[in-house]
């Protein structure tokens, strides 16, 4: 079987191949892109995510217009062939100020990321699979799985109380051993710490990821990797609003903007744990009124694809009724150990 680097290498040069071919046989040379526009963009009830359709746009050196394009992405082409060949990286602002000293530079950083994209989607690859990364740090993990990066081996117990930081690489990362029966994510740091602080690892046997917000890409593909390679479930407790809900529905479903790589990031078997409007009842937590922007926002998931399951339905309607919202670190009214003593235990044997 082929390695992603093997196929990265492989369809790099067949885009080079391929405008070469037409040159040879005096054809305007094209290049075919998928189309990201959304009327291309698809909810697959198969596959529980979003994918791109057959919609195909085409770029050709016959457009004066589309010159320019052509030509930036066959040079990014060629910067990442040089890159996965050399197994070296760079980041997608080291992209920017490479292309400096191109013919066809670009004219903003988003202009480059825009380029990078159509290549990745063109290729079907990850820009990750490419040899490009993003900026942001990776989210932290804590827990008993020992991982192998290069020849060294790393245990995310013993990493320190921060963990081990997920790689932007985390497709070359191996998984080589673990002693944990589940994976519970959460949205921010200050929860992440409270767990390790009062052991959940040891009291659930789960890995504890800090996702610091959003989930970057390579959070996304761990996760996924996780629970199809080491089949761990994965569960996932965010704020209860309705950017919570969607920082969670991201994981499971994936994005609209990624449908063309969300096969590689999507976890549709993850659940989410909380913090849902029926908790909010329960617990009797404390909450902030729901802004204009949040009750639009809720009106916005009732009628995204993704929420189609009644329970979603149900606490997104519930949340609408109350008008009220609240944060993970809100069950700290009952002391700084209760979430972990009371509400992960009652949650989990709930959804188990």
């Amino acid at each position: 079987m082929m390695t992603r680097k093997e196929i990265a290498i492989n369809k790099l040069k067949s885009l080079g191949e391929t405008i070469i071919e037409d040159v040879s046989q005096n054809k305007v040379p094209a290049v075919r892109v998928p189309s990201r526009g959304t009327s291309n963009i698809v909810y697959d009830e198969n596959r529980r995510h979003y994918v791109l359709g057959d919609r195909y746009g085409q770029r050709s050196l016959g457009n004066v217009k589309q010159i320019k394009k052509i030509g930036q992405m066959v040079y990014m082409a060629n910067f990442c062939k040089q890159l996965v060949e050399r197994e070296k990286t760079a980041t997608l602002r080291e992209l920017y100020y490479v292309s400096e000293g191109w013919e066809v530079e670009f004219g903003t950083q988003d202009e480059s990321n825009i380029v990078g994209e159509d290549l990745e989607v063109t290729l079907g690859m990850t820009r990750e699979d490419l040899g490009l990364m993003p900026e942001e740090d990776g989210a932290s993990v804590y827990g008993d799985l020992t991982i192998k990066e290069d020849d060294l081996e790393i245990n995310a117990l013993r990493s320190g109380k921060s963990g081990y930081t997920i790689s932007p690489t985390i497709n070359e990362v191996e998984f080589v051993d673990h002693n944990v029966q589940r994976v519970i994510a959460v949205e921010t740091m200050g929860m992440f710490h409270r767990m390790v602080q009062e052991s959940a690892y040891k009291k659930f046997d789960t890995l504890i990821v800090g996702l610091k917000g959003q989930a970057a890409r390579a959070t996304r593909r761990f996760l996924k990797r996780v629970n199809d390679e080491l089949g761990l479930p994965v569960y996932i407790c965010n704020d209860g609003d309705p950017w919570g809900f969607h920082i969670a529905q991201v994981i499971i479903s994936g994005s609209a903007k990624l449908a063309h790589v969300n096969h590689d990031l999507a976890t549709p078997d993850a659940k989410f744990l909380g913090v849902t409007a029926s908790d909010i009842i329960k617990y009797d937590l404390p909450t902030d009124p729901l802004k204009d922007i949040d009750v639009l926002r809720l009106k916005e998931l009732l009628k995204d694809p993704r929420y189609r399951y009644e329970t979603w339905k149900m606490e997104i309607k519930k949340m609408l009724k109350i008008g009220k919202k609240a944060e993970q670190q809100s069950f700290s009214k009952y002391g700084l150990e209760y979430v972990v003593d009371t509400y992960f235990p009652e949650k989990l044997e709930q959804m188990e």
